[in-house]
């Protein structure tokens, strides 16, 4: 880990993660408890959950973890139920959770395959904002939501995962000015290529099926951006301690792009 935040950015604060895996999901929650929170993980699976609960374990914080479906309604409610009863308060909940977008254009894409993307992305979301409001309120927390650099592109057959994440940037900006007279603050963190486990292994993937290597990939894409790097996912998720802290306490319906120069916005 990084620890760019340094400890103590979240000291006393327990922060929910959805979507928790071995990427950005592990790194927003080790970041969080690095920075002195205790944590609420949750995911459809639990295997990677139970891993990065020890992780948390070891950096002397406390983690709780809840099997969640944020599609359902019953299951959502259970997440709230079980922060609330571990913890007694939620400072923070992080919307993190995500599912690989369809990659075709829409001359061959089902609608069903967009209202999909839209029912994790956008009413999922909005789902545990409803839920998590009450105790947000009383502690005066924040969410953070997790967009994507696809708001700020429109390349071919990105269109479905495009849809579902601008709708979630417009819900976002519509919260942040509901739930700010409650003391809620909203704000969105939108990564672009983040060069952890999945796109690694998307790397390597290429790698063999075009006869290169993952290095020489990593080059051709790092060389339009900016500081000639890919982002880490402990690097998005510093933006995410930061947004959660009192450090942005002013701060509510903003995007902050984290890319590396990819974008500019």
């Amino acid at each position: 880990m990084t620890g760019g935040m340094g400890t103590g950015a979240l000291a006393g604060k327990v922060v929910v993660v959805s979507g928790v895996g071995p990427s950005l999901g592990r790194s927003i929650a080790l970041q969080s408890a690095a920075a002195g929170a205790d944590v609420v993980l949750a995911a459809r699976s639990t295997t990677c959950m139970e891993s990065v609960a020890g992780e948390v374990g070891a950096l002397g914080r406390r983690a709780v973890t809840v099997t969640t479906d944020i599609t359902d309604e019953d299951s959502s409610a259970a997440l709230v139920t079980a922060a609330i009863d571990a913890f007694g308060h939620v400072d923070a909940l992080v919307n993190n959770a995500f599912a690989n977008p369809s990659m075709k254009d829409f001359a061959h894409t089902d609608p069903s395959v967009i209202r999909n993307g839209l029912e994790l992305s956008l009413f999922g979301t909005l789902r545990l904002c409803q839920l998590f409001t009450p105790a947000l309120a009383e502690s005066g927390g924040s969410i953070v939501m997790i967009n994507s650099a696809v708001i700020r592109h429109s390349q071919p057959k990105y269109g479905s995962y495009k849809i579902a994440k601008a709708a979630l940037l417009a819900m976002s900006q519509t919260l942040a000015s509901e739930l700010g007279p409650q003391g809620i603050r909203v704000n969105t963190v939108a990564p672009g290529y983040i060069w952890g486990e999945t796109l690694k292994g998307y790397f390597a993937h290429a790698a063999r099926k075009y006869g290169t290597t993952s290095e020489q990939i990593y080059q051709q894409t790092a060389a339009g951006i900016d500081l000639r790097r890919l982002p880490e996912p402990d690097e998005i998720a510093d933006a995410v301690v930061f947004l959660a802290s009192p450090g942005a306490r002013a701060i509510t319906g903003q995007c902050l792009d984290v890319n590396c120069g990819e974008y500019h916005h």
